[in-house]
């Protein structure tokens, strides 16, 4: 971190540097694949009609992200000018990735399905983003609190494994399914940012990945290969998507939507709450780079820019991303975000995702993806003491449960049938333990802070507080925030009951146990030890 210059604090600080192109290009990129992502599953899994895609959704899609970034590079403004620091680099955010996957396949498909209607699938998911919006809003004077008392290994363990398990696995498995382009690009970004090859006149790397995967893509179709997906006829079809196109109210949309309250709320709560600890991790992120933003101004911005987008006719949640040092180690400071923020903009009141959707192969993408994931899930490591390593692992085990169950899932609903119609033994037979996937994954972000705050106070010998973290989890468990597939009264009061028993285990080593005592170890640069006893 830049250390802070007495002379500049209060001064302007620049809003362009050199290194806001390379994660203009890196974040930009992100946000790209994202939004390419989001229209595929509205077109092609909802079945939403274009009007609606082009017209209204991704109109106020960009408007909202756009807000967002404007807001977050204000936010890294006022930072750099009270610090007098050159090097604050403004947090990234954007369309939340696992919520996106959530409110099409939870709440949109099965209402849309079930009325024949797609639009009321859209209504559904406004009224979603809704409730969590105010969640956000309400929680952002909640979070400070939770970021003093929980350990840093335990906030930074349950990102790695959101970033291990849902930002890196599917990448890497798009990397290695056309290896010809993957392979190729994922080079090309990783002798950059993490080799240091710097590309003649400063193209950033992404930039540089993206191109030579076009070119591997289109040169193949020339003969008969056709790597990447692309043809002319889908690049000609897109120009029809062509258009200028600004978001609108959407009241009547929202407030249509709240017949289907009852099935909204069964997950509108625990993903707030899922919301809610990501962005707190997400801040803790940024911080252990060195830059420390409010917390509540942060997560009410979220709420405030979500509910905007939801009343325009945007069905996605907005979220902090994941990846904040990546983007600052790539130089980015102030202008990056903002300049993505315009950039989304562009692109969704023009129309211009539908025609990129047929220009890039998803493929040359994906590798930028999979980098941020080894970025944060490094971090983890690196920025807390190394004897919290085992509760790191600890808090990224419950996301590997829910993307494995996630997977299965999707497999049998495919084939018409489930975990449950197979059984679980059959499942078991095979190796499968169905049912451990279901109860680990359940809430999986809640399950990585607790189970990885315990780890933390474990090694450090503070067992009071880990009973005070076992006795959080029976309660959250008891009420289906963790260890459940939905909110409730007593969801599952077995785990519930084995958390107090822990609990009592802790309590009795605290106060009768000989200890002894951990070694002392050098904190990394920016960490902070967990709370005292």
């Amino acid at each position: 971190m830049t250390p802070i210059s007495p002379s500049r604090i209060g001064m302007r600080p620049n809003l362009w540097t050199k290194g806001d192109w390379n994660a203009l290009f890196g974040f930009g990129t992100n946000i790209l694949v994202n939004m390419l992502v989001l229209t595929g599953l509205l077109q092609f899994v909802l079945k939403m009609p274009p009007d609606i895609v082009f017209g209204r959704i991704l109109p106020a899609v960009g408007l909202m992200m756009f807000l967002s970034t404007a807001y977050y590079a204000f936010l890294a403004y006022q930072l750099a000018k009270k610090t007098g620091r050159e090097d604050v680099c403004a947090l990234p955010s954007g369309i939340s990735v696992p919520h996106m996957f959530v409110v099409v396949f939870v709440i949109m498909l099965p209402i849309g399905a079930s009325t024949g209607d797609p639009i009321q699938g859209w209504e559904a998911g406004l009224v979603w983003v809704f409730f969590q919006s105010f969640i956000l809003m309400i929680g952002g004077f909640v979070a400070p609190y939770i970021r003093r008392i929980t350990p840093r290994a335990a906030l930074l363990g349950t990102l790695a494994g959101v970033s291990i398990a849902f930002i890196s696995m599917r990448p890497a498995f798009e990397i290695f399914m056309t290896p010809v382009i993957g392979l190729t690009c994922f080079a090309i970004i990783l002798v950059s940012w993490f080799g240091g090859v710097k590309y003649p006149k400063g193209i950033p790397a992404g930039l540089v990945a993206i191109a030579v995967g076009m070119v591997i893509a289109w040169g193949s179709n020339l003969v008969g290969l056709n790597y990447g997906g692309l043809s002319v006829e889908k690049l000609g079809d897109s120009f029809a998507n062509f258009g200028f196109s600004i978001p609108l109210p959407a009241f009547d949309h929202v407030f249509h939507g709240f017949k289907y309250l009852g099935v909204i709320l069964i997950t509108a709560i625990p993903f707030g709450i899922y919301d809610l600890v990501e962005a707190m991790d997400n801040v803790e992120s940024a911080e252990a780079a060195g830059d420390h933003f409010p917390t509540t101004r942060v997560l009410s911005a979220d709420g405030v820019v979500s509910l905007i987008g939801c009343l325009m006719g945007n069905p996605f949640i907005n979220a902090v991303y994941i990846g904040h040092p990546g983007w600052k180690s790539m130089g980015g400071r102030i202008g990056y975000s903002a300049a993505t923020g315009v950039l989304v903009l562009l692109l969704a009141w023009f129309g211009i995702i539908a025609v990129l959707l047929a220009l890039i192969p998803i493929v040359a993408i994906s590798p930028i993806l999979l980098y941020i994931g080894m970025l944060i899930g490094a971090q983890a490591f690196q920025t807390t003491p190394s004897r919290h390593a085992p509760a790191v692992v600890l808090a990224l085990t419950p996301h590997l449960a829910a993307w494995a169950k996630l997977l299965i899932d999707n497999t049998l609903n495919l084939a018409g049938t489930s975990a449950q119609a197979l059984g679980f033994d059959k499942l078991g037979g095979v190796g499968v333990l169905y049912h451990g996937l279901e109860v680990m994954g359940g809430g999986a972000i809640l399950v990585g802070l607790v189970l990885g705050a315990i780890g933390v106070f474990i090694v450090d010998r503070k067992f009071m507080h880990a009973a005070a973290f076992a006795g959080a989890g029976a309660v959250l468990t008891f009420f289906g925030f963790m260890h459940g597939e939905k909110v409730g009264f007593a969801v599952t009061p077995g785990v519930a009951v084995a958390y107090l028993l822990v609990a009592g285990v802790f309590v009795a080593c605290a106060k009768y146990a000989e200890v002894e005592k951990p070694a002392e170890e050098p904190l990394v640069e920016g960490a902070h030890p967990a709370p005292a006893e």
